[in-house]
């Protein structure tokens, strides 16, 4: 089975939004197409499924999508 590698994603602030991190990721070009792609695709917040595009997600929050893209939030300090 292959494992798919965890991308680290570093903020500065307390939180990014689920619309602002698909953003940040290049998964979508502008966020009018957040709630698209969000019910477009499974993702997961620290194992639940979220629909939320204004979900917060902090420093050590995992995400995943479609159970192929594996992300982790971290701290920029």
């Amino acid at each position: 089975m292959n494992k798919q590698a965890l991308n680290v994603i570093k903020i500065s602030s307390e939180f990014i939004t689920l619309g602002q991190f698909l953003k940040y990721v290049d998964l979508i070009s502008s966020g009018a197409e957040a709630k698209i792609y969000i019910n477009e695709h499974e993702i997961l917040v620290n194992n639940t499924l979220t629909k939320e595009r204004g979900k917060k997600l902090y420093p050590s929050y995992k995400v995943s999508i479609d159970n192929s893209l594996f992300f982790e939030i971290q701290n920029d300090n």
